[in-house]
């Protein structure tokens, strides 16, 4: 089974870029897609043989998420805990018979860190809602994190310590979640692995030159980790300043 993760920094933008190219190419089961950038009836995607559940943020043209898939959720859910709906349209649940798939966006805390304790909130409901689900069913859980895990995530880990992304406190909370019985599916795959981003700031070359951080993520429920045959980052798919991340799953756990 093949999920496919994408911050498309605006999707009506990003359907101009190529979008539509990679999705028919790709051919994933379910794709995810964060900071969808517009609200209900902006945007009609004709994704044939494909269920669309989109979540829009209260703000016009701000955030939001989305998933695409093949097979027909048992349900879906836009909020966490006994929350039905949140303002920032940054989450989406979809339970299957046999797991969970959570699409999120995650805050950013700014560049002056501005958000940092409303993004360390976030991060403590958010584990508390894997953790609750990962009680029923295996959990796959992905999108645009917010955070270089660790020093081999960025290419400049000494300039940045401290800056948004990567400040002890965001990492401390991967930390915590992963040590909870979750495993980035990256790193399960290439643990070594250095120079792998999945996301560029716009300044003039630093893509081409590889400047980059790794904030993109699929993070699964341990029990999982033996049935992951891939994880990707195609790193040279355009249309955004993220790149799509890719997690293939064997068919045996669905």
């Amino acid at each position: 089974m093949k999920f496919v993760s994408w911050n498309v920094n605006g999707i009506r933008a990003c359907v101009k870029k190529g979008f539509l190219d990679y999705f028919h190419e790709v051919n994933a089961d379910i794709l995810c897609i964060q900071e969808s950038k517009l609200q209900e009836g902006q945007i009609n995607l004709e994704l044939e043989g494909y269920h669309q559940f989109w979540n829009y943020a209260q703000k016009k043209g701000y955030s939001g998420t989305a998933v695409f898939t093949k097979e027909k959720p048992l349900s879906v859910k836009y909020g966490v805990g006994e929350k039905e709906t949140e303002d920032e349209g940054r989450i989406i649940t979809l339970e299957f018979e046999n797991f969970y798939l959570v699409n999120v966006y995650t805050p950013n805390s700014q560049r002056d860190l501005a958000r940092l304790s409303y993004r360390l909130e976030w991060e403590n409901e958010i584990r508390q809602y894997l953790c609750e689900l990962d009680q029923q069913k295996p959990v796959i859980y992905c999108g645009d994190l917010n955070v270089a895990h660790q020093e081999i995530d960025l290419k400049n880990p000494k300039s940045n310590d401290g800056n948004s992304g990567f400040t002890k406190e965001e990492r401390g909370k991967m930390t915590t979640l992963l040590n909870l019985g979750f495993v980035d599916s990256f790193r399960h795959v290439y643990p070594d692995a250095e120079g792998a981003y999945t996301w560029w700031s716009y300044m003039a070359k630093v893509r081409e030159r590889n400047i980059g951080w790794r904030i993109d993520y699929f993070i699964v429920s341990e029990r999982l980790k033996d049935s992951i045959t891939a994880a990707q980052i195609h790193c040279d798919v355009m249309g955004s300043d993220h790149c799509p991340v890719v997690l293939e799953m064997g068919k045996k756990e669905y």
